[in-house]
């Protein structure tokens, strides 16, 4: 669904939604919107205005807010306050574009979210004794709650999501923090050490592991005992060997 009240936008948004494979629903007005959404099959993305009439889209925001956790929530606005955004993300939007904006990164940011709404299933993320529930938003080790801010809970989702693999910090910096991987900053080591010490609290030492060269991940060494048992056991000149060479 696109919320927006300009009509010239909103065509634009809804051709280039299209061809990447969209089905897309316009509004013109929040009160619509909102009405839609709680009434009918909530869609998959809401592309949000914030300068909407009849409802401003932060009161959108607000009423929807826990009632729809399996729909994403792009914000496309010309507000740039950081207090603004700030408030918008805390009310439970998933990103937050400023016009005027490039359709290119719209499109990569609607894919981006789209790949974090796979395998939602229960809503629920596990790794031996760390339990995540993605609509509770809360997080466990054991019997012990771990208490995470949302940009740290969003970093253990996307390392839960992909557990068994190494994962850049250019990646992070891409999917977690929606930055450009040649940024000049250090957030994605600072915030894995915030996780560290909050898991540490919780009973766990070596839940997020650091792969020289790679990056970090959940559960990689053990996959890479395991692919190293196979390779070890697999007969000489088989493929396994070979594609080892």
């Amino acid at each position: 669904m696109v919320a927006e009240d300009d009509f010239a936008l909103s065509m634009f948004l809804q051709k280039g939604l299209e061809l990447e494979g969209h089905a897309v629903q316009c509004i013109g007005d929040g009160a619509t919107a909102l009405q839609l959404i709680q009434e009918e099959d909530a869609p998959d993305l809401l592309v949000l205005d914030l300068g909407l009439p009849r409802l401003d889209g932060v009161d959108v925001l607000r009423a929807l807010q826990g009632k729809v956790p399996n729909m994403s929530i792009l914000i496309l606005t010309g507000r740039s306050h950081l207090s603004l955004k700030i408030e918008c993300l805390n009310l439970g939007a998933d990103d937050y574009v400023i016009k005027p904006f490039s359709l290119y990164e719209l499109l990569a940011r609607c894919r981006a979210l789209a790949r974090r709404r796979v395998g939602v299933g229960t809503g629920v993320l596990q790794f031996a004794g760390l339990r995540m529930d993605r609509i509770l938003r809360s997080v466990t080790f054991g019997l012990q709650q771990v208490d995470l801010t949302a940009k740290e809970f969003t970093l253990l989702e996307y390392l839960l999501q992909k557990k068994g693999r190494a994962v850049s910090r250019r990646e992070l910096l891409e999917e977690v923090w929606h930055m450009s991987p040649d940024a000049g900053t250090n957030v994605v080591d600072v915030y894995v050490n915030y996780l560290r010490r909050k898991m540490a609290v919780a009973g766990s030492t070596d839940m997020i592991e650091t792969v020289r060269g790679e990056g970090y991940g959940i559960g990689v060494k053990k996959e890479l005992v395991r692919d190293g048992i196979k390779r070890a056991s697999a007969p000489v000149g088989s493929t396994a060997l070979a594609g080892a060479a």
